[in-house]
């Protein structure tokens, strides 16, 4: 998630960042993206190609509405990457790529099973188990929040049992040390990234944290609406948390030398140790190919 260096355009300041995908990385540039995976016969398959338009321009650099661009491209893109990968890493080819229909198909089905199981089942939990006891409308919303967190964090520690989504964990603790290298003004080399650490400010994990204790704040000023408003305004509301949430983030990353902003960011950096994995020598090697190529790409010094 963490899509914005110390590279400026005019004022603008940008950041590298990208997300792990299927035995590989994703990094994304100012104008391009490129993709780092290991194939099966060892080598590292390394693409890249110019961002829509949409992700890249002027918009995206608005308050609020950049969050909710970066949430479309967190969707899009990073679906549109994990397919990619999943047939470097299965040595399979296909000129034709991905149909539009698949991936966006695919899109819905994932905003449909987070919403239903992140927003939808803590609201149910709450109207059928919880309110039948309590008249306040104040806890019955910070209730929801935290069966909400906790519905959150178990998913992350089911999911990270799994062999491959360890290996994915891993490849994204490479994401977060080559870039804390970068951002460190290190050589873009094995021996300097290997000591960073395996946390980021801007990760996507935190993001999520946040949005969902924005969350308990956005639908506390709700009350307690009939469950059909409340639903709907569990997922129309969706893209204005997350646009806060974003805007918090983005204000942590440039602040996280403030003891009070880096006190703020602590639970996101403590829950990034279920999301991210020591990686080995070949992960951090893949990390590196993608970062080098997107910056190449972008025209930008590596140092």
């Amino acid at each position: 998630m963490k899509q914005e260096n110390h590279e400026t355009k005019k004022t603008t300041p940008f950041y590298y960042g990208g997300q792990a995908v299927i035995e590989g990385v994703m990094m994304r540039g100012r104008e391009n993206m490129a993709v780092a995976v290991r194939r099966p016969d060892g080598e590292i398959d390394v693409t890249s190609q110019p961002l829509a338009s949409i992700y890249k321009g002027h918009i995206r650099n608005w308050p609020f509405i950049r969050g909710i661009i970066v949430l479309i491209e967190t969707l899009a893109l990073g679906t549109q990457v994990i397919f990619h990968s999943a047939q470097i890493a299965a040595a399979e080819e296909d000129e034709k790529g991905i149909p539009p229909t698949l991936l966006w198909g695919t899109v819905v089905i994932a905003i449909a099973f987070a919403v239903g199981l992140f927003f939808i089942a803590p609201l149910l939990l709450t109207r059928y188990l919880v309110y039948p006891y309590i008249e306040s409308a104040l806890i019955g919303n910070i209730i929801e929040g935290i069966l909400r967190i906790i519905i959150f964090i178990a998913y992350l520690k089911l999911i990270s049992l799994m062999p491959d989504i360890k290996r994915v964990f891993a490849y994204h603790g490479a994401e977060h040390k080559v870039v804390n290298a970068y951002e460190a003004g290190m050589p873009l080399e094995l021996n300097y990234v290997k000591n960073y650490s395996t946390a980021h400010t801007r990760c996507g994990t935190s993001f999520l944290l946040v949005v969902l204790v924005i969350s308990i704040i956005v639908f506390a000023l709700l009350g307690r609406p009939p469950l059909w408003l409340g639903i709907l305004s569990r997922i129309v509301l969706i893209p204005v948390i997350a646009a806060l949430g974003y805007e918090f983030v983005r204000f942590g990353a440039a602040h996280s030398q403030n003891w009070l902003v880096r006190g703020l960011l602590v639970p996101g950096l403590r829950l990034q140790a279920m999301t991210t994995r020591e990686p080995d020598d070949s992960q951090l090697e893949t990390a590196l190919s993608a970062l080098k190529k997107v910056i190449e790409a972008d025209n930008r010094p590596l140092t």
